[in-house]
């Protein structure tokens, strides 16, 4: 038995887990923030059997493509400062997940 650990997008989150519960597998989700843009990300903990955490990776890869997103990051100025402030768009890569998976050495679901 296998935790497998997937931090996505939140853009992201209810396609991924639309396609885990067709499935058939059981997801618990954690609401988390980080990475480059300090945008919210979700953390799905999935429950699964040594020989389907390739299909559960696959999944997930399926739903959490990278694709560039054209993005403004505006400094935090306050007051009249911030309308002489010239900021420059930039493209990052968005989307992918972050994905651990975890030994189980026991599961009981009660």
């Amino acid at each position: 038995m296998k935790l497998v650990y997937a931090i996505v997008r939140n853009d992201n989150e209810d396609d991924v887990v639309s396609q885990l519960t067709q499935h058939h597998y059981s997801i618990t989700r954690l609401s988390t923030t980080g990475g480059f843009l300090k945008k919210g990300n979700t953390t799905l903990m999935i429950g699964a059997e040594d020989d389907k955490v390739q299909e559960v990776i696959d999944i997930i890869k399926q739903e959490c493509g990278q694709h560039q997103k054209i993005t403004v990051n505006m400094p935090y100025i306050s007051g009249t400062t911030m309308v002489n402030y010239a900021t420059m768009p930039m493209t990052v890569e968005v989307g992918g997940a972050t994905i651990f998976v975890i030994n189980v050495d026991r599961y009981e679901k009660i």
